[in-house]
């Protein structure tokens, strides 16, 4: 009987990872790549629901997914992840055209739809799975994060609104979360959505667009595979 539990919840783990979407819900996009010709940015900002939300809706983002970053054990699960023990953040991929749309645009976004003064918390939400990180994945990117850091708190003490608490750490391994976790908001309009952030207080203007191109961009869909 063990035995046979043991196998329920491995089965259950694996049908959890192997159907998850290959397409996004919302942008018909591929959601695992490859990705060529377009850029990644990762980072935590509290709940995933709500902020993956906030970047599907930018022009010039082809793709996003929710997932678990920066932790000490492989492939974890939302369980896992919530007793704090794996010391992961809940985190949205987002992949993005550069010639469209910068990285400290999609950075000003992040800044403004989460409080980065709070440590381990955002909202209602408490643990250090909903830590306000940067995760970078070249040096162009940690410049360019470290910058935008500055300008939002040179705002904050200008409001005399207090210190950032954001990390800004080399990316790890983006595992993704579970399938009914991915676009959740999409699917549950009015589900939880822990998006907000500092009152009154937005980043420096940045042009949301680049270049001459006024279409989205796309990346064919994958076909759909039966299981």
């Amino acid at each position: 009987m063990a035995d046979q539990t043991r196998f329920s919840r491995w089965s259950r783990w694996m049908y959890a990872r192997l159907s998850s979407p290959r397409n996004h819900y919302v942008l018909g996009s591929p959601m695992k790549g490859p990705f060529e010709g377009f850029e990644l940015a990762l980072v935590g900002m509290g709940c995933f629901w709500g902020a993956e939300r906030r970047f599907w809706s930018m022009r010039g983002v082809v793709s996003t997914a929710v997932g678990y970053s920066g932790g000490n054990i492989p492939h974890p699960t939302y369980r896992q992840v919530c007793t704090t023990d794996t010391g992961h953040a809940e985190v949205v991929r987002v992949v993005f055209d550069p010639a469209v749309i910068s990285y400290e645009r999609i950075l000003a976004t992040f800044w403004e739809n989460h409080d980065p003064r709070q440590r381990n918390y955002q909202g209602r939400d408490y643990g250090p799975q909903y830590r306000s990180v940067i995760f970078y994945y070249n040096e162009e990117q940690r410049q360019v994060a470290g910058k935008s850091r500055s300008k939002f708190q040179s705002i904050l003490d200008s409001e005399g609104k207090g210190k950032i608490v954001t990390e800004i750490c080399e990316a790890t391994e983006f595992y993704f979360a579970e399938k009914h976790h991915q676009q959740y908001l999409a699917k549950h309009p009015e589900g939880y959505c822990g998006v907000g952030g500092v009152p009154g207080v937005c980043y420096p203007y940045v042009s949301q667009l680049r270049g001459s191109s006024l279409q989205p961009t796309t990346i064919p869909a994958e076909p759909l595979i039966p299981f």
